[in-house]
């Protein structure tokens, strides 16, 4: 019988690009999974949390909880989102009678998308081409910092034929979008935000890849304003191949 797995889509997903659940949906499947996206998940309560409300983090962590228990793997396509199952619930949790043991049941079964096609699944995109361009990789904080994930989608993406990677200087350097950051300090923000871009067009790439579509839109975002050639997608669109559509930050008929 094939194990379960829940699909976290994450507001940003659900909202703004779509196609990342279809890809992670295709590429999970690929490895030999079922999965399943609850319909009674929510937000994961990240916004509650950051901004120090706890009691209306707990109210939907409770529910997201609930939602994903009975699967055998919880996957998201953000190391954002994944760190707070993984991290925050326990944290949030602690010394709560039921919900502690529960908490941390769904955080020893949730992984980042990349993180799980190669350590758990054991997924290679061999024979798979990847789409013309030359790629660089920008490191979410949450994934990086909160997760070590670094090294997973990498290596997925060098089994991808025909796939050239350009490291940028400074990868693991936050863009500024940082949630919630963005809106109370947008000057710092912005300032950030052209940094990365400086390191981004100083490789040469054509192509940003991510694995956290907060990072992905706030830098296409910025990118467009720019004027910059630049495209960005998230990595399990170029790992699925669904890259026949506009880029994250374009339409079309252009940039936005």
């Amino acid at each position: 019988m094939m194990e379960r797995v829940g699909l976290l889509a994450t507001c940003l997903v659900d909202l703004f690009r779509p196609r990342v659940a279809d890809a992670a949906v295709a590429l999970i499947e690929g490895a030999g999974y079922r999965v399943e996206a609850p319909r009674a998940q929510t937000c994961c309560g990240q916004p509650a949390y950051n901004s120090g409300d706890r009691k209306g983090a707990a109210r939907i962590a409770r529910l997201t909880i609930a939602a994903f228990e009975g699967f055998d793997h919880v996957v998201a396509p953000s190391g954002s989102c994944a760190a707070v199952l993984t991290h925050h619930y326990p944290a949030l949790f602690e010394g709560v009678p039921g919900w502690e043991a529960r908490a941390r049941g769904l955080a020893g079964r949730t992984r980042e998308l990349t993180a799980f096609l190669r350590d758990i699944a054991g997924w290679r995109p061999d024979g798979r081409a990847a789409p013309p361009g030359t790629f660089t990789y920008h490191d979410s904080c949450s994934g990086l910092r909160e997760l070590a994930v670094r090294d997973q989608p990498r290596a997925l993406l060098g089994g991808l034929d025909r796939l050239t990677l350009t490291e940028m200087d400074e990868a693991e350097v936050c863009c500024g979008f940082g949630g919630a950051f963005c809106i109370k300090y947008p000057a710092i923000s912005e300032a950030m935000a052209d940094a990365k871009i400086r390191s981004i067009e100083a490789t040469g790439a054509d192509q940003l890849l991510a694995g956290d579509l907060g990072c992905l839109l706030h830098l296409a975002g910025r990118l467009a304003r720019k004027g910059s050639p630049v495209a960005a997608w998230h990595v399990a669109e170029i790992l699925a191949g669904m890259t026949d559509g506009p880029a994250v930050g374009a339409t079309a008929r252009g940039r936005t």
